[in-house]
């Protein structure tokens, strides 16, 4: 009996520094994608209030999470839990701001060059839908530790999607710049699984449903891009606005000048 309690600690422990060390590279991607944004001078922050609103509030969840699991690597269990009911708070202007930057970037007709429009329309809220399906399906499993770590992980790397379309040379990749980004975010939950079974010889069934509801994601997103319904939307959303005037499926042709990000 000891030795199955040696085992089970053991194997915890192998558990929580993975994900640990996983949300330190989570966070250093997003530090990483954007950085190398300004320092290449494609963004700037003479930006409209909104997109630093939701700045400021998804890089408040990046610290959250990172923050989350260095405190149950430190086993301060009881701060995890308190900072879990802001972090639950904190999905819903996520998801507002993040729909709300969305729709103004296509009122204006600022959809970057290697996106279709209509594509990116849908693609951004999805994504934040989905992440935070993700999010309330964790924090609901919160105390099955397992299964509340792995889904936390999959929503977290959906989010990891701009991060790496900053680190990808997306332009060089078009049509496919939005699918080679999300196959990026993938990466997260493939260590996860190969952590498993490095750990235990089994990989815990939370995967699948965390992987499944990311490939659901690309999946459901293509079919309503490429849908009258997806039309429909397009036209409603730009209607008297510059963005009507942008072919919904067509690449915008680059702005003249330098490529710049985060435009007022």
């Amino acid at each position: 009996m000891a030795t199955l309690v040696s085992e089970a600690r053991v194997s915890s422990i192998g558990d929580e520094t993975f994900f640990v060390r996983g949300a330190v590279v989570m966070a250093l991607t997003v530090v990483a994608g954007f950085s190398f944004q300004h320092a290449m001078g494609r963004s700037t922050f003479a930006s409209p209030p909104l997109v630093h609103a939701h700045a400021i509030v998804f890089m408040g969840w990046v610290a959250i999470y990172l923050t989350q699991n260095l405190l149950i690597g430190s086993g301060r269990v009881d701060i995890h839990r308190k900072l879990g009911w802001i972090a639950l708070g904190w999905i819903f202007p996520m998801v507002l701001l993040g729909c709300l930057v969305t729709l103004a970037m296509l009122r204006r007709g600022q959809v970057p060059f290697f996106f279709r429009p209509l594509q990116f329309l849908v693609f951004d809220p999805m994504t934040l839908f989905t992440f935070a399906g993700l999010t309330l399906a964790a924090v609901a499993m919160r105390r099955q530790t397992e299964w509340h770590r792995r889904l936390h992980f999959c929503g977290m790397s959906l989010l990891l999607g701009p991060a790496f379309g900053r680190l990808l040379p997306l332009p060089l990749l078009q049509p496919w710049a939005w699918e080679s980004a999300f196959a990026a975010t993938l990466l997260f939950p493939a260590a996860g699984i190969l952590a498993d079974l490095r750990r235990s010889g089994q990989v815990h069934p939370a995967w699948r449903y965390g992987i499944g509801a990311m490939l659901a994601c690309l999946v459901l997103t293509e079919a309503i891009t490429y849908s009258p319904v997806g039309t429909t939307l397009y036209r409603l959303v730009t209607a008297g606005s510059p963005g009507a005037s942008v072919p919904p499926l067509d690449f915008p042709q680059p702005p003249p000048g330098p490529q710049v990000t985060g435009r007022s």
